[in-house]
């Protein structure tokens, strides 16, 4: 992370220092990064809700790639007018873990951030997440319940079962999560090559939490707030996929580090184009 930012050049010519500063993405007037950020959103019918997540997104990302889970509102039209340079993914697939997969297929930058299209992260803490990552670390981890964290959208028995089956993954692999299902969290593209992503569901946030701890990864957790969804109901199941998950980590305990294939079968490859890129 660099804490200075040259000016640009005056003449018609830059000089090498200049050239070298203009390569930076200015975050402040006294940070700067090289790193490029892609930022992944999957959608399905989130026009409404859009307006709220771009207008807090940071000016200096790299590019956004929208996910469309075939949505029958104007979820793309909408995001096309928000930020004119948005790369649209058509979902061919189903479930949140095909979206993302299809989402970082499309990626181009070094490091990617998962945000949600419902309103309920600020873009904004993107900075955080960078911040970890170039401090450092190989996974930021969002957590609700780390210092300085916090939910407006979270009921009691979903609290519960977030605590057990984080306790469970911390004791069954080793981690030190304090939150287990939440799906804001970036971390270098090098990463995919090191972990298989073989689900299609809301899982897919377990799944890669367990799988960069068990491929020895550097994982910071990042305080984050969780806000209401502004509009519309969310999928969500707290009985459902709460099943669902726990289903991953026994999976997961079963299969050993070593019988792990390192890359991902064709049909859910990130290195693959997956649906049509406009």
């Amino acid at each position: 992370m660099s804490s200075f930012l040259r000016p640009p050049a005056t003449g018609h010519e830059l000089t090498e220092p200049s050239r070298i500063a203009a390569q930076y993405r200015a975050i402040t007037s006294h940070l700067a990064i090289t790193p490029p950020v892609s930022v992944v959103i999957p959608a399905m019918n989130e026009a409404e809700n859009l307006p709220y997540v771009f207008k807090t997104l940071p000016e200096w990302i790299h590019e956004v790639v929208l996910v469309d889970g075939n949505s029958t509102d104007d979820t793309v039209e909408v995001a096309r007018r928000l930020w004119p340079g948005v790369k649209v993914v058509k979902q061919v697939g189903k479930g949140k873990g095909d979206a993302l997969i299809s989402g970082f297929a499309a990626c181009t930058g070094d490091i990617i951030v998962m945000v949600d299209a419902d309103g309920s992260a600020d873009g904004q803490e993107i900075v955080s997440y960078v911040s970890a990552l170039v401090g450092g670390a190989d996974f930021a981890k969002g957590s609700r319940f780390a210092n300085g964290g916090g939910t407006d959208d979270m009921t009691g028995i979903r609290r519960l079962g977030n605590w057990a089956l984080c306790a469970l993954v911390n004791r069954k692999f080793g981690a030190r999560y304090t939150d287990l299902c939440y799906g804001y969290n970036a971390f270098w593209r090098h990463c995919l090559d090191k972990i298989t992503l073989d689900c299609t569901g809301f899982e897919i946030e377990t799944l890669i939490n367990i799988r960069v701890v068990k491929a020895g990864l550097k994982v910071q957790e990042v305080p984050s707030h969780e806000y209401l969804r502004i509009h519309g109901v969310s999928n969500l199941n707290a009985v459902r996929d709460g099943i669902r998950v726990l289903k991953v980590i026994l999976r997961e305990k079963r299969v050993p580090k070593s019988a792990r294939p390192l890359r991902r079968p064709a049909a859910l490859s990130v290195n693959v184009p997956r649906g049509e890129v406009s």
